[in-house]
């Protein structure tokens, strides 16, 4: 059976239920093949990649390694369940995950994505305090950050903070205790940027010191908030944050679904502040962008917790039919290899200054009213006036008319509101991420003329 390129369109403008989109509004945009960091659609179009596909591509499209490693799993075996039973590649990516995670982290257990490994990581934190050394059922409480974003599962979505995602479902969650977003650029008033870190910190301590009985876990995403608008949070604030749990008997989660793997410049971004949280999510950049898979780890403390008599159900009664997956689990190897072979954390600090000094010169537009950038992850901030910080309204699609300008140049974004994110795969040149930026900065123009 053979479609033209219109019935197609038709079919994913019609049928297609896409996320995050609005279908009324919805233009389609077929990507058909891809190599390197460059998609080419039906039409034999080509945009650079400068998201990532959603922030999850490492190396780019159609990398041979990755594709060869699939094959050669393929004809072994394409699906083990976990329960009960493994595959000797799941069981080699475990043991590379906790050889190369911070330290204390030992232990892993498989899903399926980020939202699905935060699940995890909250499950195991409520069940870890019913059953450790020295019980305490109250702590049912967690804390998170303001417009914090944890994925799009009921769980994940109670200790999320955006509103604009979340408020139709609120009588479906459960209450997180929600401090301020640690942003370095809309403070609160008095407090400077210099003592930003130690306000934020502040906020933390009273609120454990008040409430640490009853409360199971913090949960951040380490340094960048993504959807937030890439919120970079103040230096030293992570492992202020560990010291601070750690003194009033509270677990760390790390949401590392998006900041792992290379993106801030480390493969984790806890390693910048030297934290081993008690339980680190991963996701997104774990298989390369190739495939569904995500984990957490967590250290031999939580793991104890679960051991016991059959009949004594410590069990942590959670599964995915998927997690542990073994093709999933080869491209992830693959890609852990390629992270050695082609060097990729060594060849980040040109690629990261180039982004640097783009960002720079963007940041003197008239409209831009922040640039943020932590390794290859940056987001420009529209605003209507950069003295008083006020945004555009966000029916006007400012974001959204920046990537349109963008495409036009060839290259594909997707904003976060009027943030427009620069998140390009690791494996992009100095050209390529120059034609980005350039692309960025004439969208900008082009759409607060």
């Amino acid at each position: 059976m053979t479609q033209s390129l219109e019935e197609l369109r038709s079919w994913d403008r019609e049928i297609v239920w896409h996320a995050f989109t609005q279908m009324a509004e919805y233009e389609p945009l077929l990507i058909e093949r891809a190599h390197g960091c460059v998609l080419v659609d039906i039409d034999g179009r080509e945009y650079l990649d400068g998201v990532s596909s959603l922030w999850c591509n490492v190396h780019g499209h159609a990398h041979p390694r990755l594709n060869e490693a699939i094959r050669q799993q393929l004809d072994r075996v394409a699906h083990v369940t976990s329960l009960g039973m493994s595959n000797p590649t799941t069981v080699r990516l475990a043991k590379r995950l906790v050889d190369m995670a911070p330290d204390g982290l030992r232990h892993v257990f498989f899903s399926s994505d980020g939202a699905s490994a935060v699940e995890v990581a909250l499950k195991m934190a409520f069940q870890y305090w019913r059953q450790c050394g020295v019980p305490n059922p109250r702590k049912t409480k967690y804390v998170a950050f303001g417009d914090a974003y944890h994925g799009d599962t009921l769980g994940a979505v109670s200790v999320g903070g955006v509103d604009r995602f979340n408020e139709i479902f609120r009588p479906l969650l459960f209450d997180a205790i929600r401090l301020p977003m640690p942003d370095c650029y809309r403070l609160p008033p008095g407090v400077t940027r210099e003592a930003a870190r130690e306000y934020y910190l502040d906020q933390l301590e009273s609120c454990l010191r008040d409430r640490h009985d009853e409360i199971a876990a913090v949960i951040i995403e380490p340094l960048v908030q993504g959807a937030a608008g890439m919120v970079v949070h103040p230096d030293g604030l992570l492992a202020g944050i560990r010291r601070l749990t750690r003194q009033y008997g509270v677990l760390l989660i790390a949401d590392e679904v998006a900041v792992g793997f290379g993106r801030t410049g480390r493969m984790f971004a806890c390693q910048h502040e030297h934290v081993t949280p008690d339980l680190m999510c991963l996701g997104k950049g774990l298989t390369g962008g190739y495939l569904p898979m995500a984990a957490t780890l967590t250290t031999d403390e939580l793991w104890q917790a679960f051991l016991g008599q059959y009949a004594e159900a410590k069990t942590f009664f959670h599964g995915h039919t998927y997690g542990g997956n073994p093709l999933s689990a080869a491209v992830a190897l693959a890609s852990l290899d390629v992270f050695d072979e082609e060097r990729t954390l060594d060849k980040m600090p040109a690629k990261i200054e180039r982004l640097a000094e783009h960002l720079a010169r963007i940041a003197r537009l008239d409209h831009v009213g922040d640039v943020r950038q932590h390794g290859l992850m940056a987001g420009v901030e529209l605003v209507q006036d950069r003295t008083t910080a006020e945004p555009y309204p966000w029916h006007e699609k400012r974001g959204i008319s920046v990537c349109n300008e963008a495409m036009r140049h060839g290259v594909w974004l997707r904003p976060l509101g009027n943030v427009v994110v620069i998140m390009p795969p690791l494996s992009i040149s100095l050209d390529e991420l120059d034609r980005i930026c350039l692309a960025v900065e004439a969208g900008i123009v082009a759409a607060t003329a």
